[in-house]
């Protein structure tokens, strides 16, 4: 089972199995708590043990990271896979994703994303079609709220936590995850 917390803004905090990730802190290069994998957008030269910056795939005990280089290698983004369930977690700034790029992360069940721009989340939700959608609010509260329209979920109430049990059958699930204070 896996779980996602939004620690505020665009950062998350993240629980995979027993390995616990913070993923796009807002403090680059510095490794989260002692046991947790931290992961960055932007590469690091020097980086802290258990954090990745980097493109590339990692094992930490059957829970897998695949990190996707873009903007040639300046910013990363990440899949997580772990217990028949795959997250995508892509950075800020958005960007469409590329053929090689979609058959890279294969099939995602759960879509985090910032809200930078609305023709590319509506983009991004045509192609990757996932299960459960949970967008993050950006800079840009009007293109969020308008994501949220496009989606039917004004008037959704956030939630502290979200755990993955089970992925909808049919339709997309949309959650809105309450920043911590």
């Amino acid at each position: 089972m896996a779980s996602i917390t939004s620690l505020g803004g665009l950062t998350l905090q993240c629980t995979f199995g027993k390995t616990d990730f913070i993923i796009f802190p807002t403090t680059q290069g510095k490794a989260g708590p002692e046991g947790t994998v931290t992961l960055f957008s932007h590469p690091d030269e020097a980086p802290a043990a258990r954090t990745i910056s980097w493109p590339g795939e990692y094992d930490f005990n059957g829970i897998y990271v695949r990190g996707l280089g873009h903007e040639e290698g300046r910013q990363v983004s990440y899949v997580i896979s772990a217990d028949d369930v795959s997250c995508l977690f892509l950075s800020s700034p958005i960007h469409t994703l590329n053929d090689t790029e979609l058959e890279w992360i294969g099939d995602i069940d759960v879509l985090i994303l910032p809200i930078d721009d609305v023709k590319v989340v509506q983009n991004l939700l045509d192609v990757v079609d996932p299960r459960v959608f949970i967008p993050l609010a950006a800079k840009d509260d009007k293109a969020f709220q308008e994501v949220l329209k496009i989606c039917g979920a004004v008037g959704k109430e956030a939630v502290d936590e979200y755990k993955v049990k089970g992925l909808p059958a049919e339709g997309r699930e949309v959650v809105l995850l309450r920043g911590k204070k």
